[in-house]
């Protein structure tokens, strides 16, 4: 166990550094939350204020419109010019940041809370599981910043938002264009997944009392199910 000069801080480096003693402080201290919660939604908002000040926009509208299909694309075209203003975009990209952030940590909570009840019925409430979901998420920072370092090197500022994805399956392996069936799929799946998987299965181990393999078939089913299925619908 770690010294009472611990420190949220020290959880942050160790949730990279030495996960298995960074979930046994944020098991105790579940108000350290907030730290790792606001870093996520500040530094992922603050990307895309800094590119939808620093992108081309002209070429970004009419880059969105070459993406719309054929047969929608005459039809579409105008409305989209329409609404795709700049400030519009930034705050609309913001809001939902800040909203699908908080659905999908409660999702999460609630399906590691009731797989806990179900499969080990170790005392532990909600507010804890939210609190490990946030911390075993925070590794996310990882992608935002590798964002940045995209658009501070890029030779131009005509880049798409997509792009932005740079530890996607998609920029790594995939390649596949707007438009081609697998593209929202590998953009939307990244190494940062596997590693949130990764760190769940050694915190729900380390919180339960769980064996690995248990823990990490709780933390990789609903991973599978989402991109599973969206596999299947491709």
């Amino acid at each position: 166990m770690a010294g009472s000069s611990y420190s949220v801080f020290n959880a942050m480096v160790d949730i990279v550094a030495s996960p298995g003693k960074a979930f046994d402080e944020v098991k105790q201290h579940t108000a350290w939350l907030w730290w790792p919660l606001l870093i996520t939604i500040l530094l992922a908002c603050g990307l895309f204020m800094f590119y939808y000040n620093w992108v081309d926009f002209e070429w970004l509208v009419e880059e969105n419109i070459r993406n719309i299909p054929v047969e929608r694309r005459a039809e579409s075209a105008d409305a989209a010019r329409q609404f795709m203003q700049p400030g519009r975009m930034m705050w609309t990209t913001i809001i939902a940041i800040v909203v699908m952030t908080v659905v999908i940590y409660t999702i999460q909570s609630t399906y590691l809370h009731l797989a806990n009840k179900i499969t080990t019925g170790a005392d532990i409430g909600y507010g804890s599981w939210f609190s490990f979901t946030v911390w075993s998420s925070f590794v996310g920072v990882f992608g935002t910043v590798a964002a940045f370092v995209l658009i501070l090197m890029a030779d131009s500022n005509q880049l798409s938002s997509e792009s932005l994805a740079v530890l996607s399956l998609n920029s790594l392996l995939v390649h596949a264009s707007p438009g081609e069936p697998w593209f929202r799929w590998a953009s939307s799946l990244t190494l940062i997944h596997f590693w949130s998987i990764f760190l769940m299965s050694i915190g729900f181990a380390r919180w339960t009392g769980a064996d690995i393999i248990k823990s990490t078939v709780i933390a990789v089913v609903p991973w599978a199910l989402v991109f599973g299925i969206w596999a299947l619908m491709v």
